[in-house]
Parts: C-alpha cells; structure tokens; sequence
C-alpha cells in the first residue's frame, strides 16, 4: 500500500508549525499505524533529514501515550482504540492521510506531533488519591456491591489518553475528571475525601485552562476505553453534595 501523509511539523513549543508532506509506499496492510511512521522516520534518517517525532510506549493500548488526531478523528478512523491499535487496513490504497497532534491550550505542543499532557498529572495530584494511614485492610473484609465495583472499574479504565480534551469543542477535560472521581467515589475507601476530591480536581482543571462541558457527547463517542459520560452526571452530583456540605 502507499499513502501521501500530510504531517505536523513545529520544531518546538515556541515555533511556527506547518504541514509538510510525504511519500510512502510498500506498506502492509496489517502495518500498525505507529509502525508506519517508524517506517517512515527511517526512511527520513536514511535520506539524512529530521524524523517526525511522536509519543508512544505500550503499543498495547494501555498507556495512552500515542495522541495522535488523525483524518479528523483523535486515535484515527475506528471506535475504541488507541492510535497504537489502528492498522494500515482501515485506510484505502492511495489515501491521504493528515495527522496533527491534540489541540488543546492546555496541551502545548512540545514538538511536532508530542504534545505536554502534564495537566493531567496536576489534576490527578489535586485530589485524584486516596491517604489512608496505617495497615492495609485485606481486600476480602471491605465487602462492595458487584454493581458499585463494576462502575468503579469501568470508570478506572480510563488511560488518560486525553482524546476527550482534543474532541471537545470546548477542549474540556470533565470526562478524565469525572472518570477519576466516580473511580473513587463508588468504593468505600474513597468517600473519607470525597467532598475535597470533587472541588479540587474541578477547580484545578478550570486553572489549568480546559473549557466546560457542553454535553455533545463527542469525548463518550472518541474514548478508546468506552467511558460514558454517566460518570460526568455522577462527577456533578459529588461537586453539588460537597458544595452543600460546606
């Protein structure tokens, strides 16, 4: 297969970024999509020019590190993946394929298609734990509805991709953040802090830059782990009830 791949290229946080384009061919459909590009930064290196650079680590779907926005789409043309996961085979012999990283002010670009999601970090460290102090009770002894710790997990699958944020039209981080607070709000361990929890993680997201939600449901329909937005309703429910204890 060959493709034209029309790739962001900004030499920093401070540079003018532009699209610069490539050819590429002999590529096998069953080629993951970061292999592609590997393909393409060796073919880069050999002709003596600077590879494209771009965040990855899994390649399992796990990490969340490849943020790619693809043809429009963050993660590309397929549902409940991450970039990692996209095979070649979802695009057609001579397509043209546009790839940019996340746009978000609250996730600068460092370089090229590598974004600073380091925003995510401080929300997490605004209230997204729980302390306990002294010995670990055994996990046995804590009995927890199955329906209560099966929305936990589901909530707990986010990989904090930030597909959510580069979708939004707003760029509103409320799903990540939803996700971590349901994680722990439906597990007895996390109800100690969870009136802090609420308002200090939203209030850090609305420092940090990220817009509000206004319930389109684009970041539900692009979360490579299916993270509905019932876990937003459940994200305000706790702000409300911590506004009201206080």
């Amino acid at each position: 297969m060959k493709f034209t791949l029309k790739i962001w290229r900004q030499k920093n946080a401070k540079a003018k970024g532009r699209f610069e384009t490539y050819k590429i061919d002999g590529i096998s459909p069953d080629t993951s999509f970061l292999e592609m590009l590997d393909i393409l930064n060796n073919k880069l290196i050999v002709e003596g020019k600077e590879p494209v650079a771009f965040d990855h680590d899994c390649r399992e779907g796990i990490c969340g590190m490849c943020s790619l926005y693809i043809n429009g789409r963050a993660h590309g043309p397929d549902d409940e993946i991450t970039t990692c996961q996209l095979h070649m085979r979802k695009f057609k012999d001579g397509d043209t394929i546009t790839i940019e990283p996340w746009r978000s002010a609250a996730f600068p670009v460092v370089k090229d298609l590598v974004v600073n999601r380091n925003a995510f970090d401080q929300i997490l460290q605004a209230g997204g734990f729980i302390s306990i102090g002294g010995m670990v009770p055994d996990a046995n002894s804590i009995l927890i509805p199955k329906k209560d710790a099966d929305e936990s997990m589901d909530a707990a699958s986010c990989i904090g991709c930030g597909a959510c944020v580069a979708t939004c039209k707003n760029g509103s981080a409320m799903l990540f953040v939803a996700a971590r607070v349901s994680s722990l709000a439906k597990l007895p361990q996390g109800r100690a802090e969870a009136a802090r929890r609420a308002q200090a993680m939203v209030a850090k997201m609305d420092e940090l830059g990220f817009g509000a939600c206004s319930n389109t449901q684009a970041c539900e329909a692009e979360c490579p782990k299916g993270v509905t937005i019932a876990h937003i309703a459940r994200l305000n429910r706790e702000f409300l009830f911590a506004k009201l204890e206080n």
